[in-house]
C-alpha cells in the first residue's frame, strides 16, 4: 500500500517514520511512503502557499493552486480509474471532518493508495474539500495547529492493519474497538494486561492469570474488556459500537 502525505513541513515526518511498526513495514516492502512539499508547486520566488482570507477575519488560508497541481501530478489518468473504483482514497485532515476512528482504519488498510493533504493554518480553500478531496477527516473534537500529526495518526493506525505488518496477527484483533475483526469483546476497550513479575511492591498480578485455564482466563478477560469500558468509555455503549 502506498501513503502520499502533502504538507508544507515534510520534515516533521521524520520521526513518525523512521521509526517502531511504520519504520518495519517500509523497510519490509509493505508500505510505501512519500512526502510531497506543497512549496514545490508554488510559482511565486516567495513559495507563497496560503492568502488571507475571502471576506476579511484572522489567519491566513492555505490556497488551492499548490495542491490542486500536486494531486494532479500525484493522480493522473490511471490512478484517477483507481480513485473511481474506490482503491485510492484523498483525505483532508480537518477540524470540519468525520472521527477517525478504528473501523475506519480497518477498510482503509484494504486500499492501494491514500492520499493525506495536511491542512493548517487558518484553514484551507473549502474547494480542496469540496472539489478536490474524497472526504474531510478529523482525528477528534479539539483544534490542532496543522495537519501533520494527524496525518502521522493515520497512516500509523491504518498501516499496523495491513497484512503481515504486525508480528502476530492475533494482535489487530483482540485489542481495542476491534468489533469490524470480531475480536472477544467486539467493539469495547481490550482487557488489562500484566507481565512478570506476579508481585511488585504490594501490586499483585491476579490469581486467575497465574493459574494457566485458558477458558477462564478468556472469561475473566472478556469480562474485565466489558467492565473496563462501561467505566472509561460509556458513549461507546451508547452509540451502540459495541455487542454484548
Amino acid at each position: 500500500m502506498r501513503f502520499d502525505l502533502i504538507t508544507v513541513f515534510p520534515d516533521f515526518f521524520r520521526g513518525p517514520l523512521d521509526y517502531g511498526v511504520v519504520a518495519r513495514a517500509r523497510a519490509r516492502g509493505l508500505i510505501e511512503v512519500e512526502t510531497h512539499d506543497l512549496r514545490a508547486y508554488t510559482h511565486d520566488r516567495h513559495q507563497t502557499t496560503d492568502d488571507r482570507p475571502y471576506g476579511g477575519g484572522e489567519g491566513m488560508v492555505m490556497k488551492i493552486e499548490p495542491i490542486y497541481a500536486c494531486l494532479e501530478r500525484l493522480l493522473g489518468a490511471a490512478e484517477r480509474e483507481k480513485r473511481a473504483a474506490a482503491s485510492t482514497r484523498v483525505v483532508l485532515l480537518s477540524a470540519q471532518g468525520r472521527v477517525f476512528h478504528q473501523a475506519l482504519a480497518r477498510e482503509w488498510a484494504g486500499l492501494e493508495r491514500l492520499v493525506l493533504i495536511a491542512g493548517r493554518y487558518e484553514g484551507v480553500d473549502e474547494r480542496v474539500a469540496e472539489y478536490l478531496a474524497d472526504e474531510e477527516l478529523s482525528i477528534g473534537d479539539f483544534v490542532l495547529s496543522g495537519g501533520e500529526l494527524a496525518a502521522a495518526l493515520v497512516l500509523d493506525a491504518v498501516a499496523r492493519l495491513i497484512p503481515g505488518v504486525l508480528g502476530d496477527p492475533q494482535s489487530a484483533i483482540n485489542e481495542s474497538f476491534a468489533a469490524a475483526a470480531g475480536g472477544e469483546a467486539s467493539g469495547a476497550l481490550d482487557y488489562p494486561h500484566y507481565t512478570r513479575p506476579p508481585q511488585f511492591q504490594g501490586m499483585a498480578v491476579p490469581e486467575i492469570l497465574l493459574e494457566g485455564n485458558h477458558a477462564v482466563i478468556r472469561e475473566w478477560r472478556l469480562n474485565k474488556a466489558r467492565e473496563k469500558t462501561r467505566r472509561l468509555r460509556p458513549d461507546l455503549m451508547r452509540l451502540g459500537r459495541f455487542y454484548f
